[in-house]
């Protein structure tokens, strides 16, 4: 078998294309293979607008990078014709080897896919020997093109919470579909409010979705969430999670933490001890910083026993126990932290909770909750910890969508 045959049949060339000669340049480090093809002589082409076979107009020689030939860098070059199309004038054909626009072959690009699911794209970069720019404009064409084919038709229920991006506050709001087991999301968008809601009603329509077929929804106890649903998703029901009422009041504790350990002294162990509480604190100093608390009169160690109630209401089986529950919490709480001034976080937590109280207790005849979110959030974080952020807002929702949205095989066979 002829060379050109051995590299014809690696590029899945099919007539008219073909090998016309091949060139190793080993001046230049790494060595770089160069591969010249063309079409048969007098040979037709198809219009890319609708298929009709065409006499060639004129041509344009295009260049592409492939996968490395062994050790060496590889790249195609073609002279690539425009064709007479009688019904559609003249246009560029499209080559079997590489999609429309792009300096790579498809199958470059489909490992670069492949392996932009498990590493930063510096990483990748730097591994085939290109610029993360460069790769980063190939990720975001086909993730965008496998989030516009999404079917959001059968949705009846989303989750929502917001991921920081980067320093400075700024977040980026997470969309789940809640009838998903694997792959969940569904859109992501820049910024945390009421506009990324009306954001997600216009791209749940978008993709035939219903968002007055919209039953249930997910959240935290963000006031302008809550809103925005009211507004946008008539039908729908909030829940919060539950997850963020005991993130409310584990925030509230250390709020009180700070602030008497600049008054007193505390004893050794205590912040991690009420953060994880006496049945995940493991060190020995932690367990005696949470029994000295209880013993003696700590702002701290009263705030601390507040949050340890939240797993008295969590253990309840209906939502009327719930209810009985967290009424009696409520009648507690106020006598543990009236006239205290260190213990005004847990007092506005108090008042938090209670506003929401009826989508606190929705959850208990709910079949959802956020916690794959919550999941997905730590790879999100994760995924930019490894790529040490990204340089722009867009980079970030691509990663988010290449990680955990249902867009299956990016590149089409």
């Amino acid at each position: 078998m002829r060379t050109e045959d051995i590299f014809a049949l690696g590029l899945g060339l099919t007539p008219p294309w073909q090998i016309v000669s091949q060139r190793l340049d080993i001046e230049k480090v790494p060595h770089e293979l160069h591969l010249t093809l063309g079409s048969v002589r007098g040979a037709s082409h198809p219009c890319p607008q609708c298929g009709r076979m065409c006499k060639p107009h004129d041509y344009q020689e295009f260049t592409w990078r492939h996968l490395n030939f062994f050790q060496h860098y590889c790249y195609l070059t073609a002279r690539v014709p425009r064709v007479d199309c009688p019904d559609h004038g003249t246009r560029r054909v499209t080559v079997p080897w590489a999609r429309p626009g792009s300096s790579f072959t498809l199958l470059f690009e489909q490992v670069v896919m492949t392996l932009a699911r498990e590493m930063p794209v510096a990483t990748i970069a730097s591994f085939v020997g290109t610029t993360d720019k460069r790769l980063c404009r190939v990720i975001n064409h086909y993730v965008a093109e496998a989030m516009n084919r999404i079917d959001l038709s059968a949705l009846e229920a989303f989750g929502l919470d917001e991921t920081a991006c980067r320093r400075g506050h700024r977040y980026v709001t997470v969309f789940i579909h809640l009838g998903r087991e694997e792959r969940p999301v569904v859109f992501a968008t820049e910024g945390k409010g009421k506009e990324t809601v009306k954001r997600f009603r216009d791209h749940l329509r978008s993709h035939g979705g219903h968002p007055e077929r919209v039953l249930e929804v997910v959240s935290d106890m963000s006031g302008s969430f809550v809103a925005a649903v009211k507004e946008h998703f008539p039908q729908a029901e909030v829940t919060v999670d539950w997850f963020h009422v005991v993130q409310l009041f584990t925030m509230a504790v250390d709020a009180v933490r700070k602030a008497e350990a600049r008054e007193r002294a505390l004893p050794v162990g205590t912040r991690w001890g009420v953060l994880k509480g006496r049945e995940t604190a493991k060190t020995q100093p932690q367990a005696e910083a949470l029994r000295e608390l209880e013993t003696e009169a700590f702002a701290t160690g009263v705030a601390y026993r507040v949050k340890e109630q939240l797993r008295w209401i969590r253990r309840a089986e209906t939502s009327q126990a719930a209810r009985w529950r967290s009424t009696n919490f409520l009648n507690y709480v106020r006598d543990k932290i009236e006239g205290e001034p260190l213990l005004a976080p847990v007092a506005k937590a108090i008042r938090t909770f209670e506003k929401h109280l009826e989508r606190i207790l929705a959850r208990w005849q709910s079949w959802h909750t956020n916690a794959r979110l919550e999941g997905l959030n730590g790879l999100f974080q994760a995924a930019r910890a490894r790529a040490r952020g990204y340089r722009n807002v867009a980079n970030f929702i691509t990663m988010i969508y290449l990680i955990a949205a249902p867009i299956g095989d990016l590149i089409k066979k």
